[in-house]
């Protein structure tokens, strides 16, 4: 089989130099066929979400990160075979299933009934200590000198440990029909991940270190203690995590019985996290994962239960099921959905991550950056409104959906060239004003997953149709969370239409990288003065914050007065 017939897809960086994302749903599964451009995952970023193709067609080899979890650019995330006529993988030969993983020297325990059974008492003292230079060799010659990610000789994708046992490490987790326990060990269920475990020659706990060290950066000792102690509570344990009756009767069944009690429960490094943020014990949970594993699903409902439990007993309740270890297992393992508002429950904590992260740092880096000033105008919109109207007939507006966010996006574009120090920005690193000559509007937009500001490139040039077809287009696409990082970048001006929500008004921060943002009232029937004579007309309410390192008190004003009598009087964009 040639080296390069199985390809593996690292995550790439989909723009603005993001350093890691989140896998949020695989489109594909193993065994699936797949053409090249295919979407086969769908990942947020700090931005956006993103839709990946697929560079290759073939078929799904492995899937080599789970949904949920956050990994960094580089890092492998799918292996597919480009020639999958030529016959199974090293990986697939069912002769190859039923033997053990090999050593570092590469001869085959075939004929030892576990891991632990084949390596000779007091051999572990031997080993090289994990992180030293001979350590780096065994992974090396394990892997058949490929580097991480690549696709080793014997078919194997190299990952940052080697495949020989952790020193003082339990057996390994037994295949599917072999292994030694016995009855315990052949009744044992095979892994549910779609993660092919044997092909990559880790148990799952392993690879999941291995995935979270590669996106953080773990210390080598640390992934190898951790990964000794994974190695043990996967061998000690049968279906559910719990042992069999055969196993803890084995060669190795007794150490693995006597500390599986003291071992790491089953978690990535991400759920481990979560865990310790919201004060659950992650030994106390009956994880609902394949073999046993705790997930965040698991640790949310968890610390919901705690919550409540800890409610009820300061009401003057005691003995509860939720105030117990016994408790929390059982909530968990009642299936309940993560985020789940339990009854009582004082405190939901939810991690701050993707776009909701990257909004937190840019509204922080604005605000405490350029110096707001914020500035209102109320204005009658009526003769717009029947503008609107008018244009609802004609021909050339067919299927466009004009709204006020089309006016006040034109009125910005004609405004800003009688001031244009809105359009500017403030430039710390060289001690400049830049001036923009061409606008790119922005759109804030709320979605599902946070706030977005794509924008309109070049749309100073764009007529009111032409505008009120691209800002349609480009808030139904921010709905749908389909904005891609490229769309945010480059904004010089942005509109929050807060009208929506029906909103007066707001003081709006301004958007990174840009020097202004205006908000966009709802429009309401109000009483108004018309030529001496008290009438019913359409009012909005316009503010306006700006940088004052950049805009003077009177600019930001006659703006604003612009934008506003551009609104109120449509007919005086002949004039500007």
């Amino acid at each position: 089989m040639a080296v390069s017939r199985l390809q593996v897809f690292p995550l790439p960086d989909v723009g603005e130099g993001l350093t890691e994302a989140d896998i949020l749903e695989w489109k594909v599964g193993v065994g699936d066929d797949v053409t090249v451009n295919q979407v086969i995952v769908e990942i947020e970023t700090a931005k956006a979400a993103v839709e990946l193709p697929s560079p290759w067609a073939g078929r799904v080899h492995q899937l080599l990160a789970e949904p949920g979890v956050t990994i960094a650019v580089g890092t492998p995330i799918i292996a597919i075979d480009t020639d999958p006529g030529a016959g199974p993988l090293p990986g697939d030969d069912p002769a190859a299933d039923g033997a053990a993983p090999q050593g570092a020297a590469g001869a085959p325990n075939a004929g030892a009934p576990d891991a632990a059974a084949a390596v000779p008492a007091g051999a572990s003292a031997a080993a090289p200590a994990a992180g030293g230079p001979d350590a780096n060799r065994q992974d090396e010659e394990s892997q058949g000198g490929a580097k991480i990610g690549e696709v080793a000789a014997d078919g194997r994708i190299a990952t940052l440990v080697g495949y020989i046992p952790a020193a003082g490490s339990g057996r390994r987790r037994p295949r599917k029909g072999h292994g030694a326990g016995g009855a315990a060990a052949a009744a044992a269920p095979a892994p549910t991940s779609s993660v092919n475990l044997a092909f990559v020659g880790a148990s799952a706990p392993v690879l999941e270190d291995v995935r979270s060290t590669a996106a953080h950066g773990e210390p080598g000792h640390e992934l190898a203690s951790r990964q000794a102690t994974s190695a043990g509570a996967v061998g000690a344990a049968g279906p559910g995590g719990a042992a069999g009756a055969d196993g803890a009767e084995g060669a190795d069944g007794a150490a693995g019985t006597a500390g599986r009690r003291s071992q790491a429960p089953l978690s990535t490094p991400p759920v481990r996290k979560l865990a310790k943020d919201l004060g659950v014990d992650l030994a106390e949970l009956a994880g609902s994962g394949a073999g046993g594993v705790v997930t965040r699903a698991d640790v949310e409902a968890a610390a919901g239960a705690a919550s409540s439990g800890a409610a009820s007993s300061g009401a003057g309740s005691s003995g509860t099921a939720s105030s117990s270890p016994a408790g929390l297992a059982g909530a968990v393992s009642a299936g309940m959905p993560p985020g789940a508002a339990a009854a009582g429950e004082r405190e939901r904590r939810v991690p701050v991550k993707g776009v909701r992260k990257m909004t937190a740092q840019a509204m922080v880096a604005s605000a405490f950056t350029a110096p707001h000033v914020t500035e209102f105008l109320t204005v009658d919109v009526t003769e717009m409104m029947r503008l609107r109207e008018k244009l609802k007939s004609r021909r050339d507006f067919a299927g466009v959906k004009v709204t006020p966010l089309t006016f006040a996006a034109r009125a910005v574009c004609i405004a800003a060239q009688r001031t244009p120090e809105v359009n500017s920005v403030w430039d710390e690193a060289s001690g400049e004003i830049v001036f923009k000559n061409y606008v790119n509007l922005g759109i804030a937009a709320a979605t599902p997953r946070g706030l977005v500001v794509p924008n309109v490139p070049e749309a100073q040039r764009m007529s009111l149709l032409e505008l009120a077809t691209a800002v349609g287009e480009l808030t139904d696409i921010a709905r749908q969370g389909r904005t891609s990082p490229a769309a945010m970048a480059g904004g010089t001006f942005t509109i929050t239409n807060v009208g929506v929500f029906g909103v007066d008004t707001g003081t709006p921060i301004i958007n990174p990288g840009e020097s202004a943002i205006l908000a966009l009232g709802s429009i309401k029937d109000a009483p108004w003065v018309v030529d001496g004579q008290l009438a019913v007309r359409k009012v909005c309410q316009l503010a306006l914050s700006f940088d004052h390192r950049v805009i003077d008190g009177q600019q930001g004003s006659e703006f604003l007065a612009d934008v506003g009598a551009l609104l109120s009087d449509p007919g005086l964009a002949m004039v500007f």
